[in-house]
């Protein structure tokens, strides 16, 4: 009876601990919400390295597979082709992976993961700014891969260090702006395979009717009219330009105001969206 009553007694003072009125924790700002979530995107890439594996493997692909198979007839030699391709495989490497953003998030949402996260008291968008955050490393960590094979090969960039610096920091200013299409994509899909048919529909066009691989003065005029005003384009002639030398500041320009636009349109296209997910 005795250890009974010492157990109802034990039980009734945590019970009167867990309720007594105590200080609330401070609530987070939005900068340190959003950072909590970009390090939970790292972690995730800590326990599932395989998520490295697009970032690292595809890379390498692009460079060997278009450099050998059209170097030689484009350009009558892989060397000379290299110095035209690279900024543009850069490009159309990074570009393909932010679709995995939406497939990400649409995944979150499928397990319930994301129903918590809008339970707790916090800056509503840091979830998402975080996870996008973290990806960024995911585009930088490709960007490496692709320079570094091609500096393996022979690619010579004449704009020096900080013309190649520049050029992926406006790659990944760009592809962040692009990121939130997928996002807002993410949260209406029902299946990550559905969002990945789409996302493989609207970049396959925009990457391969470009100036990746070849100069678009080759095409028909009616060709050429799509390139020049293809946002993918402007962006591969804005980094080839910083790497080479020559650049405009209206070629810059052009790309930031893109990037803005897409994060200006559609970032509250995919909160609304993502508030309003059931």
């Amino acid at each position: 009876m005795a250890t009974i009553s010492r157990e109802v007694l034990a039980v009734d003072e945590a019970l009167r601990s867990a309720l007594s009125p105590r200080q609330r924790p401070k609530r987070q700002s939005g900068l340190a919400a959003s950072f909590t979530f970009f390090w939970r995107a790292l972690l995730k890439i800590k326990h599932v390295p395989e998520q490295l594996f697009d970032v690292t493997m595809f890379p390498i692909m692009f460079v060997l597979m278009f450099t050998y198979l059209f170097g030689g007839a484009l350009a009558g030699s892989t060397r000379e082709y290299l110095q035209y391709l690279l900024p543009g495989i850069l490009v159309q490497t990074v570009v393909m992976i932010t679709m995995y953003t939406g497939s990400a998030l649409n995944q979150d949402i499928k397990k319930g993961v994301f129903d918590r996260f809008r339970s707790l008291p916090i800056w509503r968008p840091s979830i998402l700014v975080g996870a996008l955050l973290g990806d960024v490393v995911r585009y930088t960590i490709a960007s490496l891969v692709v320079l570094a094979v091609g500096m393996a090969l022979g690619f010579r960039p004449s704009g020096g260090v900080a013309g190649v610096f520049l050029a992926v920091l406006l790659l990944l200013v760009f592809c962040f702006g692009m990121s939130w299409i997928w996002t807002a994509l993410g949260v209406v899909m029902r299946t990550p395979e559905s969002l990945m048919a789409t996302s493989m529909m609207i970049l396959f066009p925009l990457t391969f009717i470009s100036n990746v691989f070849v100069d678009p003065l080759t095409m028909p005029t009616w060709l050429q009219a799509f390139v020049t005003v293809n946002p993918i384009a402007l962006l591969v002639s804005a980094v080839r330009g910083l790497m080479f030398g020559g650049v405009t500041p209206g070629e810059i320009g052009i790309v930031l105001l893109v990037a803005a636009l897409m994060t200006a349109v559609f970032g509250p296209i995919t909160m609304r969206l993502f508030l309003r997910k059931q």
